[in-house]
């Protein structure tokens, strides 16, 4: 009699190493369908601190325009900032603890608008100066243009410079780090820190183009959004009926 037994220790064996294969399918499959972070981003996380930062630097500065929202702290005191900027010029309003104005700049022409009050002070007496009651009549809710002689033009046309404001905003200390990945306005982004944060820190996005969208300062100096990148938006010095060519220097000012 002829026996079959070994013919069934291979089948057994057969459907054993099948069994085993196709487990471990399964587990490669599963391994294989983790999801990339990086899917259907710019690939900018991928790459070191410093090549990211330099991409985002270049980026912002490639950029026509860009909106700016946000607090800047510094030995003047904290400032309040709502700035859109474009290689001509930019314009916006700059809101201290004492007082707020609107800023325009048209190339080199700089216009200042605020209420009478911001151009007003108080006097020895503790009561505002005849001289400056005059000027804030003529002044007050006008665009007053700025000489450019005046101690004033170089700090606040800074607010209104597109290449100034970035290179001051995204000035990180300390050696680069990545940190983590965030959602910021709706992007995805990574984290570039001077130091472990402590020298500022800005968020890049990995949507699209590698802008910066959210800036950090170093020491507790503030926090800016930055939004609209290389979206047009119109800018055109004042009509001359809504303007005041004060001349000189300006007077003082409560701010």
């Amino acid at each position: 009699m002829t026996s079959f037994a070994p013919a069934v220790r291979n089948h057994r064996r057969t459907a054993l190493a099948l069994v085993l294969c196709g487990g471990l399918t399964v587990v490669l499959a599963a391994c294989g369908t983790e999801e990339d972070p990086d899917k259907g981003t710019n690939g900018v996380a991928r790459l070191s601190a410093a090549e990211i930062d330099k991409k985002a630097r270049a980026a912002a500065e490639a950029a026509s325009a860009v909106r700016l929202s946000g607090t800047l702290v510094s030995k003047g005191g904290t400032y309040r900032l709502e700035m859109k900027l474009n290689a001509k010029g930019g314009m916006g309003s700059v809101t201290s603890k004492k007082q707020s104005f609107a800023l325009l700049r048209v190339e080199d022409e700089l216009f200042l608008k605020a209420p009478a009050e911001f151009w007003t002070h108080e006097g020895s007496e503790g009561g505002s100066e005849t001289g400056d009651v005059a000027a804030a009549d003529k002044l007050g809710g006008k665009y007053v243009k700025v000489p450019e002689g005046d101690p004033s033009y170089r700090q606040l046309r800074g607010f209104t410079d597109k290449k100034v404001l970035l290179d001051g905003l995204l000035a990180l200390h300390g050696k680069l780090n990545k940190g983590g990945r965030d959602t910021v306005a709706g992007q995805r982004t990574i984290q570039i820190l001077g130091g472990k944060g402590e020298g500022g820190a800005f968020d890049v996005s990995l949507e699209k183009e590698p802008y910066p969208v959210r800036v950090a300062r170093a020491g507790g100096g503030g926090t800016v959004s930055l939004a609209d990148w290389g979206q047009a938006f119109p800018l055109e010095a004042p009509e001359k009926d809504d303007t005041v060519d004060y001349g000189g220097q300006l007077p003082k000012s409560s701010g």
